[in-house]
């Protein structure tokens, strides 16, 4: 019985992550981005202007992380740094409107689905589930991993040299 709910469980798993690597590569093929970098995109757009740590707060991501992503979103032209006048060591981030494009061309990512439909749960249905992935990312000894994926530094080509 162990054996079999064992198998069961890693299947569904492996369900769960084919489809987060499906809705990927339909991200990647109509915007050039990853996940992360949508995420930290939208969190940055509406946001208006923001700093990188009010980001990896807000997504738990770590502060490495962002800046990895920013670079390279800076870098296609998706996002602009400005120097606050107040303090010269803080740096505001804003979408540009290439960005704003690339959240509309955006095709419905799994996290949005899963915002969508998660809430529609009963809340004993969704305590059950968080308790189950926070249990499940203890297992595979993942409690301390960045939220982000941790190859993130694909896609955005969109022609421009890295």
């Amino acid at each position: 019985m162990d054996t079999d709910l064992s198998t069961r469980a890693l299947r569904a798993l492996r369900r769960i992550l084919r489809a987060a690597d499906l809705a990927g590569r339909r991200l990647a093929a109509a915007t050039g981005l990853t996940p992360s970098q949508l995420l930290v995109l939208q969190e940055i757009e509406r946001r208006g202007e923001t700093t990188p740590s009010a980001i990896a707060a807000a997504l738990q991501f770590g502060q490495a992380t962002i800046t990895n992503i920013v670079d390279r979103l800076e870098r296609s032209g998706l996002v602009s740094r400005q120097r606050s006048e107040k303090d010269r060591r803080q740096i505001f981030l804003r979408a540009t409107p290439a960005g704003r494009e690339a959240i509309e061309a955006a095709p419905d990512m799994l996290q949005q689905q899963f915002r969508e439909r998660f809430p529609a749960l009963d809340g004993w249905e969704q305590a059950m589930i968080l308790a189950a992935l926070e249990r499940l990312s203890g297992v595979l000894d993942a409690d301390a991993i960045d939220a982000a994926p941790l190859l993130d530094t694909g896609a955005i080509d969109r022609g421009a040299p890295d």
